[in-house]
């Protein structure tokens, strides 16, 4: 039987949202072992002067205990 656990992590990119998960699962892999999954929760903008300056997402990291 394993043991999981779910973290919630924020991730952004001036690129894209795509961009943004992708950034966020890597990191994620940098300080979490043996991860599974992961879900995203939200996604957002930050805007200056009406521009986009940011792609922000919120994310569900799903890793396995030993």
């Amino acid at each position: 039987m394993a043991i999981a656990r779910v973290t919630e992590i924020i991730a952004g990119s001036k690129k894209s949202f795509d961009d943004a998960i992708k950034k966020g699962i890597a990191r994620a892999n940098k300080t979490l072992n043996n991860v599974e999954g992961a879900w995203v929760k939200d996604q957002s903008l930050v805007l200056e002067k009406g521009e986009i300056k940011e792609y922000r997402v919120v994310m569900k990291v799903t890793f396995i205990l030993k």
